[in-house]
């Protein structure tokens, strides 16, 4: 009975010594990001809601630097490619890592559009085209940053009229939160003292497995659209807003991204697979369902909402292991995603497209919702 009672006690003070799961969450050391850019102090901003997922933020181009989700065992992965340090940022290979992207997302062809009869030329740094703003968009400026709260980052920054070729003096305002529904929600605002045009988004990297962590074609990934926008080679829409049903494009229902990869297809190889605008399908000017991504193994699932009428979907076609980056981890060919909620790319020289113009008086709003769950 003694020897019972020994065993009965030995085997409670062992349990009494198993610690409960921990987060495996890694915070960055904020110290990595305090710098002075271009006369301006760059930061790291941390955002945390009550289900324990963590986005750090610097205010360097916006960048989404880390993202900490659960999968459906409790273990956390940092899911958005980038980088540790300011540094690394400053010098990087690929340098629109969960960033702002402005004043356009996307391509504009030849770098030129024509405005009230007056022709604009910005920096062709995409081949013969301009992409993401130009040299130096928003994705490399330094924005003005107050943390709200726990779970909210505002920035802002002035577009001074002819930056990068474009025209007007453009105030944007962009609200980062973390909500406790799990919802990374960014919201854009703009105005201009002259007309101009505006095109803004995100473009974070993501990797539901984590990032560097392996392929994402394994992930299942549904579009709510049933037509898209077909390329030239230079990746510049034609005009035409296709159909997808029959096509390798056709993400109406869940699929694997690399389902239809192999297919002989003119517009996968224009851009080495997937890097095309889809036409959302949308029922009204709000908030609209605009895609879905899960990860079968870990469980992670993202949802994308928003009041825009177009999504980029791109497949790390460009990635091919050079970049080192978070935790030491080379992120390697279609080792990430993006879907960025946009208006069409090359709008401006594309009339049957929904119009970019903003004119004074006028105020942009935009906004995407990345909604996390489990499964």
């Amino acid at each position: 009975m003694k020897r019972i009672f020994h065993l009965i006690v030995v085997s409670l003070l062992l349990f009494s010594c198993v610690k409960p799961q921990e987060k495996t969450i890694k915070r960055i050391d904020k110290k990595n990001f305090e710098k002075i850019v271009d006369g301006k102090q760059v930061s790291l901003y941390v955002l945390e809601n009550e289900q324990g997922t963590v986005a750090e933020i610097t205010n360097y181009g916006g960048k989404v630097v880390s993202l900490w989700l659960s999968d459906k065992s409790g273990n956390y992965e940092d899911v958005v490619l980038g980088h540790e340090n300011i540094d690394d940022f400053l010098n990087a290979k690929e340098k629109y890592f969960g960033a702002i992207i402005g004043r356009y997302g996307n391509r504009i062809a030849h770098g030129k559009f024509t405005l009230d009869g007056k022709e604009y030329t910005l920096a062709t740094n995409n081949g013969d085209n301009s992409l993401h703003g130009g040299n130096k968009g928003f994705d490399a400026v330094v924005w003005d940053a107050k943390q709200v709260d726990a779970q909210t980052l505002e920035l802002t920054y002035l577009s001074k009229d002819g930056e990068e070729g474009y025209p007007g003096n453009l105030s944007v305002r962009v609200l980062y939160q973390l909500t406790d529904a799990n919802e990374l929600k960014i919201e854009y605002w703009a105005t201009t003292d002259q007309s101009t045009v505006v095109n803004l988004t995100h473009h974070s990297f993501f990797n539901l497995h984590g990032a560097g962590n392996g392929t994402i074609n394994d992930h299942l990934l549904q579009i709510h659209a049933a037509h898209y926008t077909p390329v030239d080679a230079g990746l510049i829409p034609t005009g035409e807003i296709a159909a997808v049903e029959g096509t390798p494009f056709d993400f109406q229902e869940l699929k694997p991204i690399g389902a239809e990869l192999e297919v002989k297809n003119q517009q996968l190889d224009y851009g080495m697979g997937y890097d095309h605008n889809f036409v959302l399908e949308q029922n009204g000017e709000g908030l609209n369902y605009a895609a879905k991504v899960v990860q079968p193994t870990s469980g992670r699932a993202m949802e994308v909402y928003t009041n825009e009428p177009g999504l980029q979907f791109y497949g790390g076609n460009f990635l091919d292991g050079s970049i080192v980056g978070k935790e030491g981890k080379a992120y390697e060919f279609r080792t990430a995603f993006c879907l960025e909620t946009q208006h069409f790319p090359d709008s401006p020289n594309q009339p049957d497209f929904p119009s970019t113009r903003l004119d004074p008086g006028e105020e942009y709003y935009s906004i995407c919702v990345y909604r996390f769950s489990v499964e």
